[in-house]
Formats: C-alpha cells, sequence, structure tokens
C-alpha cells in the first residue's frame, strides 16, 4: 500500500473511531443529583415510595435506588427504570476515575416552589434530578457533598427470578403490582385473564400498580405485560384458583 492510501486508511479510521465516541458520549444525559435523607438520616427511597414498591430492603434492587424529578417521572411511567449514573466535572465530589453505579427508578421527587431550582428546589420542573440512595450517592461521591452534577443513561434492568404480581383489592376491586422486571423496566401496559374471561386491559392506578373493576376471586390469574420498547410477556397461570389478596406469584422474565 502506498502512503497515501496508508494516510487516507488512518483517516478513515480515525473518523470512525471519533463517530463512535460521540455515539457513546450521547448516550450521557446531563442532571443533578442528591443524597436523599428522612429525618433521622435514612434514606427514604429506602423505606418505598410513589411507585408502590414497598420496603426496597426487600426488594431486588437493594440498596441502589432513585426519587426522579417530574419531569423524569413522567406520572409514574418511569417506575422500575434502570440508569447508570456517574459523578462528573466537581474534584472535590466526584470519587476518584468517575466510577457508575446503576439504580432503579423508586420513587418521585417532589417540586418545592419555595426555593429556587439552583439551590434547594432541586426537583422543580423541568429540572432533571435524581435523589439517590445512601449506597448509590456513596458509590459515586462523597457523603458531604449537598448536590453534585452527574450525568446518567437509560440501560437494561438485571433481575434475578421472574417477574412478580402482588395481589391487592376486594371482590369490586383487582390491583396488582408488577416489580422484578427485566430489560428496560418500565412496564407501559398490562392486561389480566382468569380461566373463563379473555384478556381484560387494566388501568394505572399509581406507580407500577394496575387496576381493574373486576371480580376474578376463585379463577386462576394470567397476565400480560408490555415494556415501553415494545416488547410483550404473556404470564400463563401465575396464580392459582384459590390466590389470595396480599400475595406475591412469580411469572416469565423478560430476556433480551
Amino acid at each position: 500500500m502506498d502512503s497515501g492510501l496508508q494516510q487516507l486508511a488512518l483517516c478513515l479510521f480515525f473518523i470512525l473511531g471519533r463517530l463512535f465516541q460521540a455515539t457513546a458520549e450521547d448516550d450521557w444525559k446531563i442532571a443533578t443529583a442528591t443524597l436523599s435523607r428522612d429525618r433521622d438520616g435514612s434514606s427514604s427511597v429506602a423505606t418505598g415510595g410513589a411507585c408502590g414498591y414497598g420496603d426496597l430492603r426487600q426488594s431486588s434492587f437493594g440498596g441502589y435506588s432513585a426519587g426522579l424529578s417530574g419531569k423524569l417521572f413522567n406520572r409514574g411511567s418511569s417506575c422500575g427504570a434502570c440508569l447508570e449514573v456517574r459523578c462528573v466535572n466537581h474534584i472535590r465530589w466526584c470519587l476518584q476515575g468517575s466510577p457508575s453505579v446503576v439504580v432503579t427508578a423508586t420513587d418521585f421527587c417532589p417540586p418545592n416552589s419555595g426555593l429556587s431550582s439552583d439551590y434547594g428546589g432541586w426537583c422543580n420542573f423541568p429540572k432533571e434530578h435524581l435523589e439517590l440512595s445512601h449506597d448509590a450517592f456513596t458509590g459515586i461521591a462523597e457523603t458531604r457533598a449537598e448536590m453534585i452534577p452527574i450525568q446518567y443513561r437509560r440501560v437494561k434492568c438485571g433481575r434475578r427470578g421472574g417477574l412478580r404480581f402482588s395481589l391487592s383489592g376486594s371482590s369490586h376491586f383487582f390491583q396488582v403490582l408488577i416489580s422484578n422486571v427485566g430489560l428496560d423496566g418500565e412496564v407501559v401496559g398490562v392486561k389480566v385473564k382468569g380461566h373463563t374471561t379473555a384478556w381484560i386491559p387494566m388501568a394505572r392506578n399509581w406507580g407500577q400498580n394496575w387496576h381493574s373493576s373486576l371480580d376474578l376471586i376463585g379463577q386462576s390469574l394470567s397476565f400480560e405485560v408490555t415494556l415501553k420498547g415494545g416488547k410483550t410477556i404473556a404470564c400463563y397461570d401465575v396464580a392459582p384458583p384459590y390466590w389470595r389478596f396480599g400475595m406475591t406469584y412469580q411469572g416469565n422474565q423478560f430476556h433480551s
């Protein structure tokens, strides 16, 4: 190969490398984050939240969870999403090397109109802000930091076991909380089927709680779950005819 062709090949290799690098960097979005605390100093996102998951210390999310500002929370449709987060551009508060952690969206960070968006009103619209659990925050920054600049991006959720269906309600109100969801984690549609019914669409009540006004007591239950990315899975006979409110049953899992 002559020198001219070698130079051309090197230029093309350099350009392609820069394009791939730019694409990778474009995946990251800019936001801010704080450490979420209760009055006793513990992390508030560890004890439940607006997604309905209950005590997160007993869930598959472990200690890595986050509350999202309104723009990111999107009225609960982002519940269950997995975000990779890293602290950037702050030599005092960011840990060396800018390590990243993966958190699950489990809560809503409410706005505070009495405070400026730049100081205290971190979750005011249209700010993109995360309230991180203790384990998540200390994995990327110094605990003493009040607010840190971050980058985040959506990633696939790695879950063990199948989808979990937690049942609640009465003979006139049937509700299911769906958790431990793989892939993008964001459930956008749910149907339920008794052994004597067709597939029945359910409505989002709040967070990842879905409801129907049907009386399904005494019927085996199947569920069809659709993710934001478009994938749908059918979990047949998840709960037997003798299921009870307050119980959690396990179905299939999404796989890439």
